[in-house]
């Protein structure tokens, strides 16, 4: 029988950052991100020995049972990260490899929780072993307790280098393919497609100095920082692709709809005002909005799923962004791993139809995505998921840092405005890895 956690809480929140900078310097560890100053929400750091990886959507069989068997109070689980490429093998289009694990998945049963809205920080050791005393407990109470500033010193210790990086397609190119994109929806063939480019580069960048500039560039709800098996994903993500409560209610809140903030607050507010009366963004979003809703019906409660927020506008530091949410709630006996099967790869990432969009897009990308555009996050054992979408990331792969971005093409799109939405949504991220130029188009340096 598992034993309870082992659980202390300190008499004082520490920065997540100084947290992580002092407990999880190396090795395998994750940190899923509130961002800094989060007032909502729990920052989750741990680390584990049990990791799972493998290439299609299968693998997740291998997760179940460890979430069917306990119901932990703390936050004890499975995390990690689910590639694009995973999604297109399980559901049979074709697609190319990156060479890095599609899939990982890290047990977490050593970590530290952050309630930012109650104030409180719980150090848990849940190893389930009788082996696991309390020497790592006890040692990550006396770190916490001297953590302050080890962020500040992690980063001055690990300088963040300057490196070149190209584009998988240059600017002319990915006009080119907006185009064909166009075409193909105007024959029929899709009503809207996520087209999406990356640009690579030689690294020794570390991912943690890496995460702690992109938080300060673009801090966001649901940022994330994975180390699994020698890859590593920083993320500063915006967008929720699932999320599941133990007892079976669960939502997505998909993103499609861009518009850059203005660098003065009447330009800001004036672009937030433009986003909400486009008739396109608008279409777009309702789109994938019916598509989830679609995919969450194959494993909700008939009647269950409902559209509870639509067409919001969300900002960040870099974007505002339309946002809408759907809910429902699971059928008895399905959980959280089949609503990633049921909804993985996310609508508001490849376009609608499904299928028929993923197959136009991969003759068009001309290369795999990798982590970009699956998902990341949390399974827990009491049947709890928090999984973010994975855009505004960095996957490192080595001696490799790779940027995904993209957007939602439509029949009313222009296709210079989504080659600038391109370099808007890559520009954090660029300057975060120290990306200086990408050699063959789509500059996004000067921020």
């Amino acid at each position: 029988m598992p034993l309870p956690p082992r659980v202390q809480r300190l008499d004082a929140v520490v920065d997540p950052a100084d947290a992580f900078a002092a407990l999880f310097g190396g090795g395998d560890a994750v940190w899923l991100d509130a961002g800094p100053g989060a007032t909502t929400g729990r920052s989750i750091l741990g680390t584990g020995t049990r990791v799972v990886t493998g290439s299609d959507l299968g693998v997740l069989d291998e997760v179940r049972a460890p979430l069917a068997g306990r119901a932990d109070e703390h936050p004890v689980g499975w995390v990690g990260w689910i590639g694009y490429e995973a999604g297109a093998a399980s559901l049979g289009v074709p697609h190319a490899r990156d060479g890095g694990a599609d899939i990982a998945m890290l047990f977490v049963d050593r970590l530290v929780v952050v309630d930012h809205a109650a104030g409180t920080l719980d150090v848990v050791d849940a190893r389930e072993s009788s082996d696991g005393d309390d020497g790592w407990l006890a040692e990550a109470v006396r770190r916490l307790r001297g953590a302050a500033g080890a962020a500040d010193a992690y980063e001055a210790a690990h300088p963040v280098p300057a490196a070149l990086a190209g584009w998988r397609h240059g600017d002319e190119d990915y006009l080119a393919r907006i185009r064909a994109c166009q075409d193909a929806i105007r024959a029929g063939d899709a009503y809207q497609l996520c087209l999406t480019n990356t640009a690579t580069g030689a690294t020794a960048a570390d991912p943690l100095a890496v995460h702690l500039r992109l938080r300060r560039y673009s801090p966001s709800h649901h940022g994330g920082l994975l180390r699994i098996g020698g890859d590593a994903l920083v993320s500063s993500s915006p967008e929720q692709f699932l999320h599941v409560e133990p007892d079976g209610a669960v939502r997505t809140e998909p993103i499609k709809g861009t518009r850059p903030r203005g660098s003065t607050e009447a330009e800001d507010a004036r672009l937030r005002q433009e986003l909400l009366a486009s008739e396109k963004e608008r279409a777009e979003n309702v789109m994938i909005v019916d598509l989830m809703r679609n995919d969450l019906g194959r494993v909700c409660e008939v009647g269950s799923v409902a559209v509870s927020r639509l067409l919001a506008v969300e900002s960040y530091a870099q974007v505002h962004q339309l946002v809408s949410t759907v809910e429902g709630r699971l059928r008895p006996g399905l959980g959280a791993v089949d609503a990633i099967a049921a909804c993985f790869p996310a609508g508001s990432m490849t376009g609608a139809p499904k299928l028929s969009a993923m197959r136009i897009l991969s003759r068009l990308e001309h290369g795999p995505r990798g982590v970009y555009a699956g998902c990341f996050g949390r399974l827990g054992t009491d049947g709890s998921a928090d999984l973010a979408m994975v855009i505004r990331s960095i996957r490192f792969l080595g001696g490799t840092a790779t940027v995904g971005a993209g957007g939602g093409i439509t029949a009313l799109s222009v296709p210079e405005e989504e080659l600038e939405e391109v370099r808007v949504k890559a520009a954090a991220l660029f300057r975060a890895v120290g990306f200086e130029r990408a050699g063959n188009g789509l500059n996004v340096v000067n921020v």
